[in-house]
């Protein structure tokens, strides 16, 4: 999300997509195969959206729901001959982080937690500094639930955040 003291050229920006989470770069994830022990394991998706499953080899999970994944792993074990009938199970450990970056105290990375939005993200920072646009919303950039598409428009301070959004808190001009 990108917050700029600068705002009023964009249209607003539409709420999050209801719906199943949408698992991106950067998000750290838990699948347990219950079947297997030994191919249970933490992941972490990588910058070109897969993750290495052990004797299945690369798997693309960005832009897929968690259930998607799960789907797509137990399709894979089968297929391939490594279980018959497997239990799998996918959860999200770790969001990827969201950034919060200009005139706020503590500008860098923070952790993403549902339910976030703007204004408790800044909090996260520290707060605003004595140059910072204030008095209202802003322009807004963010990854469409990680499906590696921009969008842009302009946001509130109680708007909530999704994973991986970058606000950046504009200098005002005295």
């Amino acid at each position: 999300m990108l917050l700029s003291g600068c705002a009023g050229q964009l249209p607003p920006l539409p709420p999050p997509t209801p719906g199943a989470y949408r698992l991106g770069a950067g998000d750290q994830l838990r699948v347990l195969t219950y079947n297997d022990l030994q191919l249970s394991n933490t992941f972490t998706v990588g910058d070109n959206g897969q993750i290495a499953f052990p004797l299945i080899g690369s798997l693309q999970a960005s832009g897929l729901t968690t259930r998607e994944l799960q789907a797509l792993i137990v399709d894979q074990l089968t297929s391939k001959g490594i279980l018959n009938r497997p239990s799998v199970s996918v959860e999200v450990t770790q969001y990827r982080p969201i950034f919060v970056l200009g005139e706020v105290a503590h500008p860098g990375q923070y952790p993403y937690m549902p339910g976030m939005t703007m204004l408790s993200a800044v909090a996260l920072a520290g707060g605003y500094t004595y140059r910072a646009v204030t008095d209202h919303a802003g322009d807004v950039r963010s990854d469409a639930g990680g499906s590696g598409r921009t969008i842009e428009g302009r946001v509130r301070r109680d708007s909530l955040l999704q994973p991986g959004d970058v606000i950046t808190i504009y200098e005002r001009y005295f």
